[in-house]
């Protein structure tokens, strides 16, 4: 008797996504609705952080692996390449909006007006005094900027792993640090040292607080003077209890994000499996879900979970995208 081939792995009857715990709210939101329309099986949502995501989503192929990876920066070249080594091939990229990381402080706390050297002076634990890298000596904002309060210097913010600090790290403390010639003129010359010198966080005041931000937004309303660090959705769900500080004279809002105004914005993606299309129940569906103009389009039901949409024309596109499945180039970096 011949034998049969078995499929490649059994198909599961619900969709899972697993990663940044910016988009998480987004994703959750989009799998209510999925489920509450569909009939089908709500989709698993897991909060991991954007590496931790996808690195799962990498791991392999097979109900034992997401079919979704949420993402609150571009996946990487050395990222892809794992994923490749994994036989996860076919690799759908779709940019769902854009985001802010904010710096937050209690409602009813000081006001902050911050430049991003400022934050690098604040908050890297090594920073340039009389042109060489010393150990970050300041506990206070005010021994950093003329018109900063005089609070400690105390701030919660994501962990390595998530998405948010790779952004921070990029938009805040590298950018920060370029405002000084010195740093500057060593990342054109050696840029692996000047990462190595510029994007640890201090010890002392920095403290990680893991991937839940509705945690950091709670510490913020019981710790006078400390800031957080966090995506904007969290700012504009909890506007009531958070405010957020200006960057470069810019104060983070849907209208600065979008237009690139706020210095720290940054786009958010999902990452698709292409060969789970039609294997995994609801995949394809959800990802309709997910592009269509009602969940993600200009003044769609994610708007109020604080997703700032993309323009039209960049929406449609990503439309475009899940409808043809086409696969993503391996990233240059």
């Amino acid at each position: 008797m011949l034998a049969t081939s078995a499929p490649a792995y059994a198909a599961r009857d619900f969709v899972w996504a697993a990663g940044s715990s910016t988009v998480f709210p987004f994703t959750t939101r989009v799998a209510e609705n999925f489920a509450r329309k569909t009939g089908n099986k709500a989709p698993k949502v897991e909060s991991l952080g954007t590496g931790g995501g996808i690195k799962l989503f990498c791991s392999g192929m097979g109900d034992a692996y997401p079919d979704i990876a949420n993402a609150s920066r571009p996946m990487k070249k050395s990222e892809f390449d794992a994923c490749a080594a994994k036989g996860v091939k076919d690799i759908v990229q779709i940019k769902i909006g854009f985001d802010g990381i904010v710096v937050a402080v209690d409602k009813d706390g000081a006001d902050y007006a911050f430049k991003r050297e400022h934050l690098y002076l604040g908050l890297a634990a090594n920073v340039l005094r009389g042109g060489k890298f010393v150990p970050n000596p300041y506990t206070t904002w005010d021994e950093i900027g003329t018109g900063l309060p005089g609070n400690r210097i105390t701030v919660y913010g994501p962990p390595p792993t998530s998405g948010t600090r790779d952004a921070w790290i990029e938009l805040a403390i590298e950018e920060g640090a370029r405002k000084f010639p010195t740093a500057d003129e060593l990342r054109s010359n050696n840029e692996k040292k000047f990462k190595q010198l510029v994007d640890p966080m201090r010890k002392d005041h920095w403290i990680d607080a893991g991937e839940n931000d509705n945690a950091i937004v709670q510490t913020l309303t019981k710790t006078p003077g400390a800031l957080g660090v966090f995506g904007y959705s969290f700012l504009e769900e909890n506007g009531d209890k958070v405010k957020g500080a200006s960057i470069n004279g810019v104060k983070p809002t849907p209208g600065s994000i979008s237009d690139g105004s706020y210095p720290l914005s940054r786009s958010l993606f999902i990452y698709v499996k292409k060969a789970n299309i039609g294997v995994t129940k609801g995949l394809q569906e959800f990802v309709n879900e997910y592009v269509s103009d009602a969940a993600s389009g200009r003044g769609g039901y994610l708007a109020t979970r604080g997703l700032i949409a993309l323009p039209a024309g960049q929406h449609a596109g990503q439309q475009g995208v899940a409808q043809k499945l086409t696969p993503m180039a391996r990233p240059v970096s």
